[in-house]
């Protein structure tokens, strides 16, 4: 492929090895997977927004994951589904399509932090301060925080997706299951990337940092809060929920760091792709259940709607 000229704009995507047997058990099974992702996230967002009961800041808060993680799966699981049924030789896409995926697949990892520590705040709010909440957690407050997320977020990718565009391609090869602004930079004639590096370096740190700082500052104080309440059911519903909430916390940021250090080491490449695809796999998949199914009104809405169909179908 590295012999095809420059000009064809197209490069050849490594996609996902599996063998001519296990081809299509693993299209069904991640087919599968994408479908229940999807109808979820779509589900739980077609339902925040429908329900006028659940039009507050709290759920239109949450609205934004579900989003994010359509986006995140659809960025990059059709084409890796496509790639499954192809030849490794003919995995084909063109260096602009490869360049809007490398663009959405960061923008869903720096909101996905984002969000979340969004919502630890929102937990804190409701946890430790429940008399000031509707004050704080006002639907200009949520509009705010939102935007912060969403537009950060793309302004950090826009700068770092633009600084490899600049960079002169020397390659048409992606060694990854999907474009990312790694894979841009390693097709580039490595000239003039001392500012790359720099760059990636410290959004990397100031993102970890930050993300991982904010959220255990946050959950440190609401456990701390505990200790001072007497109600034992309110403590352990609200551990519970916060247990989870960081659980999941640890899956996104294990398997975003993974995929991050790791494209400096070859030797590992197995294990980078393998987290690169659980990070689009598994927060989109658990987000709907842990944090939409935990909600007392989201359940009860649901229930109500399942029940409603039921009904309509007799």
């Amino acid at each position: 492929m590295d012999n095809l000229t420059l000009t064809n704009n197209v490069v050849l995507v490594e996609g996902l090895k599996v063998t001519l047997q296990s081809s299509y058990p693993a299209f069904i099974l991640l087919l599968l997977i994408y479908v229940f992702t999807m109808g979820c996230n779509i589900g739980l967002t077609i339902l925040i927004l429908t329900q006028k009961n659940l039009h507050n800041p709290m759920h239109f808060l949450f609205c934004n994951m579900p989003v994010n993680d359509i986006i995140g799966s659809t960025v990059i699981m059709p084409r890796l589904l496509q790639g499954i049924l192809r030849e490794a030789s003919q995995r084909y896409m063109t260096y602009t399509e490869c360049v809007v995926q490398a663009f959405f697949v960061h923008v869903f990892a720096s909101v996905s932090h984002s969000v979340l520590i969004i919502m630890a705040f929102d937990r804190y709010v409701a946890i430790c301060k429940p008399l000031r909440y509707a004050a704080i957690m006002s639907n200009k407050m949520v509009v705010r925080l939102s935007a912060l997320a969403w537009g950060v977020s793309v302004i950090a990718v826009t700068v770092m997706i633009a600084l490899s565009l600049r960079l002169s391609r020397c390659r048409s090869y992606i060694e990854n299951p999907f474009c990312d602004n790694a894979s841009l930079f390693k097709l580039s004639c490595e000239e003039g990337v001392v500012i790359n590096n720099l760059f990636g370096i410290f959004s990397t740190v100031v993102m970890f940092t930050f993300s991982l700082g904010s959220v255990f500052v946050t959950y440190g104080k609401i456990a701390a809060s505990f200790r001072n309440r007497k109600h034992n059911s309110f403590n352990s519903k609200a551990m519970k929920t916060c247990g989870t909430h960081i659980a999941l916390y640890l899956i996104m940021f294990v398997s975003c760091a993974i995929m991050i250090f790791l494209h400096r080491s070859p030797q590992h490449s197995e294990n980078r792709k393998l987290a690169s695809i659980m990070f689009h796999i598994a927060p989109p998949g658990l987000n709907p259940l842990v944090y939409g199914l935990q909600t007392k009104e989201i359940r009860q809405n649901t229930s109500k709607l399942c029940s409603r169909n039921k009904v309509n179908v007799k």
